[in-house]
């Protein structure tokens, strides 16, 4: 980013915060095998808004799914045996959470049930998926990142067709493919390699696969690196970065404009969603307090599936 002119910082404020009362002890498996010697009361992530103005979010490491109303009240939606990272909402109203543990499942937000929906590639499992996207067709993609990284750059990305069930793995080379999101066009997709400190443009040819995979944008260093990804009505691409506590902001040439700082003393921000008046805030899951930070933006949110 050192050949333009810095970005303009954009200031955040908390929207709401987590309830003590949905506090956990700060220990389980999950936190015992990403976060070790850290005791983690909670860690957000998948926020997406339903047609009623209500905000998903999962807490990864103790296996639930919130909604949060638009004054922000919690809710405890539903509590399973799972490692729920990210959550869009269908058009039809089912909620779809990409689940580290289990693949892609499939929440009832009626009743609170969960049910697979896409839990192996040929009789292989995956890796550990991480987020996923619907475009314009309501075709599904999605990452698997598991554990991979720089020492082990095959994290996969994939995508599904709901009406063919036919999936078909896009890339198995990624260092830790993380959010996405389609371009305007609906012709390529954005991939955040978070152990690469990059973005990834996928084209989508018209057999729907991909081919001349390149880097969109590199970012700077640090002890993570690129996270959730969001899109805005004019192509500006909304990056997270999960270790230097901002959003940054990418013209649809790749040419840095904003930075969104958080405004509270975590560094962890890991995804992000247009809501809001006009659909013109964007709504920040801080994981490392528990935090939903929002920020007033110019431009709304490209319309998501969910919502057409």
């Amino acid at each position: 980013m050192s050949l333009y002119a810095p970005p303009r910082d954009l200031p955040t404020r908390v929207f709401t915060t987590m309830p003590e009362a949905f506090w956990k002890d700060g220990d389980s498996e999950w936190v015992r095998a990403n976060k070790p010697g850290q005791n983690v009361k909670s860690f957000l992530e998948g926020p997406s808004f339903d047609v009623s103005g209500n905000l998903y979010v999962t807490d990864i490491p103790y296996g639930r799914i919130f909604r949060i109303d638009p004054l922000g009240n919690w809710t405890l939606v539903a509590e399973y045996d799972g490692w729920p990272n990210g959550l869009k909402i269908h058009r039809d109203g089912r909620v779809f959470i990409a689940d580290y543990k289990q693949g892609i499942l499939v929440l009832d937000p009626n009743t609170g049930s969960i049910a697979p929906f896409l839990t192996h590639s040929r009789s292989e499992g995956f890796k550990g998926v991480n987020d996923l996207f619907f475009d314009e067709s309501g075709k599904l993609y999605f990452t698997d990142q598991g554990q991979t990284g720089q020492q082990d750059p095959s994290g996969r990305v994939f995508a599904y067709d709901l009406d063919k069930e036919i999936l078909t793995r896009l890339i198995d080379n990624g260092p830790s493919p993380n959010g996405l999101v389609m371009n305007l066009q609906q012709n390529a997709l954005f991939v955040a390699m978070t152990r690469g400190n990059a973005i990834w443009r996928l084209p989508i040819q018209s057999d729907g696969g991909t081919s001349k995979v390149g880097i969109f944008a590199a970012m700077a260093g640090g002890v993570s690196g690129a996270d959730g990804l969001a899109l805005d009505c004019v192509g500006n691409l909304y990056v997270c970065d999960a270790g230097n506590a901002c959003v940054w902001v990418f013209d649809p040439h790749a040419v840095p404009l904003y930075r969104i700082r958080s405004c509270t003393d975590g560094r962890t921000l890991t995804n992000l969603a247009f809501g809001g008046a006009g659909n013109k805030q964007l709504f920040i899951t801080d994981s490392s307090t528990g935090s939903i930070l929002v920020a007033d933006l110019e431009h709304a949110g490209s319309p998501m599936y969910s919502h057409s």
